[in-house]
């Protein structure tokens, strides 16, 4: 885990959000958890998933709706088996909270703004200032 002896920079933290992302993308989940002080990755994946991924196949579907079956939404599970989906989602903006130790990240799939963020937090511990989270905001 990232341990910082001082209170980090807002540029420092957001550095490290980057690189956890980056690492997820690249399927490299254990390095990622290493980063953050950090709930389970599978929930986050599968949060990321069903805001992007399976929200705009349901858009679709729904624009479609006429359309046979063979374009359905796609398996619950799909997120686990193939996690190319991950190419098309990128970080978007960062949005600080006033005491400057909260924050959440917006995502983009196919280059519009999803419905979910994860939110992350900068605490203190006895070995210094760590990086906590991400939940997920719907």
């Amino acid at each position: 885990m990232k341990i910082w002896t001082e209170r980090p920079a807002k540029a420092d933290v957001e550095a490290v959000v980057r690189r956890y992302f980056s690492l997820l993308r690249a399927g490299r989940i254990p390095e990622a958890e290493e980063l953050v002080d950090h709930t389970s990755v599978r929930h986050v994946l599968k949060s990321l998933w069903t805001g992007s991924v399976k929200a705009n196949a349901d858009a679709d579907e729904n624009e479609n709706a006429d359309e046979n079956e063979a374009s359905a939404s796609p398996a619950t599970d799909a997120w686990e088996r193939d996690s190319s989906w991950l190419r098309e989602l990128d970080l978007a903006d960062f949005h600080w909270g006033h005491e400057g130790t909260g924050f959440y990240v917006e995502f983009t799939y196919r280059a519009r703004i999803i419905e979910v963020s994860l939110s992350f937090w900068v605490k203190p511990t006895d070995a210094g200032w760590v990086l906590a989270g991400p939940a997920t905001l719907w």
